[in-house]
């Protein structure tokens, strides 16, 4: 009741309002026609005209729709009914002065001066309104600083300025483009290179910064955060280009940076076809399903629509969540959790008798480096003998395709999880020899919120107020999202050379370091100072650095960018070498640990533990 009596007090005030600027106007006309001193019969003619005037112009407003519409939302459009409404009042006014009243003497020229009054005053009481809006709306904005000058800042700009609901007022434009200092866009001044930013900063105090670089490179965007650090601003950004239909952006498409911005890009632009003629209504196997990767990978063959998704893993409540999870999801294909572990070779028969599956991806492994260290038969029955046991069945049950997920931490190891792993692509490439199965490996770093990552800590860390802790200043690592990671794993499994290694390219190596900075800069606090940082020293088993291909190996272009062929790896010793790979296996299953770790750096390439009398040393600290 309350409402609908407002509605219609602001109908009667805007009627009124009208009444008074039609007469004001018309007034007006006359004093200025006869500057300021209208004689006796002249004010006869205004007053005669003024009913016949002010009732055709109010009527005329009807159909114009001046009295409607929220006046702060005034625009273009508005301004053209105005002139409109005008227009035809003014003509219909002349016709009927002229030959139905037939008043002698009119001053024509009041026609004019008449609707050019009424245009200002109805148009300039509208946008006195939306300044006041406007005004107001200013004073409760965010001042945002945009990082940009180009396309997608001016789009973003002209959306804020013509949506003032969005409560963001722009103050200017940071551009490296030196050329583009001193310019405004939109009436806003290109300020300074982001060499300035401190200084600009400091004397504009923007409320939040907004990178409005629709193709951002990951790297650029880790220098402006890195160089924001020191001011507790929140940073947003927006999507890149190609994620966009049409190429615009909005305000509503504004959002915080996130750490997988500041990550090398995934597979953009791939063909998608090539995977769903592999997958598409195919028996697919992912062992190690509850997994970081074996999960995303189930998701992703699942919206590929494989025919039917059998899902491998010993921990029951991380295949539960997977299936339930792909089945909430409405998965369209025929979902089977699998409970058992890779290194059981009783339970891995009964699979592939029943199900026999096309294509299998082998995931399942021990991966946490230093807790692999202390557990190091377990690695190698996992790592090594699931992978044997896994790959043998597949070739033995005539399975089309077989990927081994491998790591960067297999080239050069240092580690035993680094070790088994590589002792993992010995075993697969030498069973990919005289197969009909086609056997691939495919090498990847560091995945960014993987189960037990540095990434997951780190958060959990800033959330207690610090430290963060990070092992060494100088160590740096590959990193990329897992959606993108398994993709691309998925594309190399399109490829057809047995026995192919192959790498995904990850871009350059992040210091792990800048990584915590980034983090705590992107959790809304400052590095260093609200959140320490503190270094800890490497863990066993852990190096500097990382690589993609060692020594022996070199990379050449795949028919997939993003993928690297690795060519050229040193000989495995194939006479003997199965037979050594079994013997550590069974080393392993007496618990040996001594003698595994010896035939582990007799057998892989390349392993050297950091520490010497490795093995001497970590026995003494357990049994101490």
């Amino acid at each position: 009741m309350t409402e609908l009596l407002l509605v219609k007090c602001r109908r009667v005030v805007v009627i009124a309002l009208h009444v008074a600027i039609v007469v004001a106007a018309y007034y007006s006309a006359f004093v200025l026609r006869f500057n300021g001193a209208i004689d006796p019969a002249d004010f006869r003619i205004f007053m005669r005209t003024l009913p016949l005037v002010a009732a055709t112009q109010l009527g005329v407003f009807i159909p114009f729709r001046l009295y409607r519409g929220l006046w702060r939302y005034v625009g273009i459009r508005d301004l053209k009914n105005i002139i409109g409404a005008t227009l035809a009042s003014t003509i219909i006014a002349s016709v009927l002065i002229e030959w139905v009243l037939g008043v002698r003497g009119y001053p024509r020229s009041v026609y004019v001066i008449d609707a050019l009054l009424l245009i200002v005053f109805l148009g300039g009481v509208r946008m006195g309104r939306r300044l006041y809006h406007d005004i107001g709306a200013l004073e409760a904005a965010r001042r945002v600083l945009l990082i940009g000058a180009g396309d997608a800042g001016e789009m973003i700009v002209r959306d804020m300025l013509n949506n003032p609901f969005y409560s963001l007022q722009p103050i200017g434009f940071v551009d490296d483009d030196r050329s583009k200092i001193g310019h405004t866009i939109h009436n806003l001044p290109v300020l300074g290179t982001r060499r300035e930013l401190p200084q600009i900063i400091s004397s504009h105090s923007p409320d939040e910064i907004l990178v409005a670089i629709a193709r951002a490179e990951p790297r650029l965007l880790r220098e402006i955060v890195r160089s924001l650090e020191p001011y507790k601003l929140p940073i947003k950004t927006l999507p890149n280009l190609r994620d966009l239909l049409n190429g615009a952006v909005t305000v509503s498409q504004i959002r915080d940076v996130s750490l997988e911005d500041l990550l090398q890009r995934g597979p953009a632009g791939l063909d998608p076809r090539p995977l769903r003629r592999l997958i598409a209504g195919r028996r697919v196997l992912v062992t190690g399903a509850g997994g970081s990767i074996g999960s995303e990978l189930c998701r992703q063959l699942s919206a590929l629509e494989a025919g039917l998704l059998l899902m491998f893993e010993r921990y029951e409540n991380a295949l539960y969540a997977i299936d339930d999870e792909l089945r909430t999801r409405g998965s369209q294909s025929e979902l089977v959790p699998l409970l058992g572990d890779a290194t059981n070779r009783v339970r891995l028969r009964e699979v592939f008798e029943r199900y026999r599956p096309e294509i299998v991806l082998h995931a399942a492994a021990h991966k946490h480096v230093p807790l692999v260290e202390l557990n190091v038969c377990e690695a190698v029955k996992n790592n090594l003998g699931g992978t044997r046991a896994v790959a043998e069945y597949a070739a033995r049950y005539g399975a089309e395709r077989f990927i081994l997920i491998s790591t960067d931490k297999a080239v050069h190891p240092s580690s035993v999880m680094g070790a088994t792993k590589r002792a993992g692509e010995l075993i697969v490439r030498h069973l990919s020899r005289g197969s009909g199965t086609c056997f691939a490996m495919v090498r990847f770093g560091n995945v960014l919120g993987s189960n037990g990552s540095v990434i997951p800590k780190f958060l959990a860390q800033i959330r207690a107020g610090g430290p963060v802790t990070v092992t060494h200043p100088e160590m740096e690592r590959f990193f990329m999202t897992i959606p993108e990671a398994v993709n691309l794993v998925l594309h190399a499994a399109t490829l057809e050379t047995s026995g192919a290694l192959y790498a995904l390219d990850m871009g350059r190596p992040i210091k792990v370091v800048d990584m915590a900075r980034h983090l705590i800069r992107l959790s809304g606090f400052i590095p260093g100072e609200e959140i320490r940082i503190e270094f800890t020293g490497l863990r066993p088993g852990e190096k500097l650095s990382e690589q993609l291909f060692d020594d022996n190996e070199r990379s050449a272009p795949s028919a997939i960018p993003q993928i690297m062929k690795i060519i050229g790896a040193a000989p495995d010793r194939a006479a003997g070498l199965y037979d050594d790979l079994v013997r550590l296996e069974t080393l392993a299953a007496r618990g040996a640990e001594e003698t595994v770790i010896a035939e582990l750096m007799r057998i892989v390439p390349g392993f050297r533990p950091l520490a010497p009398a490795y093995a001497a040393d970590r026995l003494d600290a357990l049994r101490a």
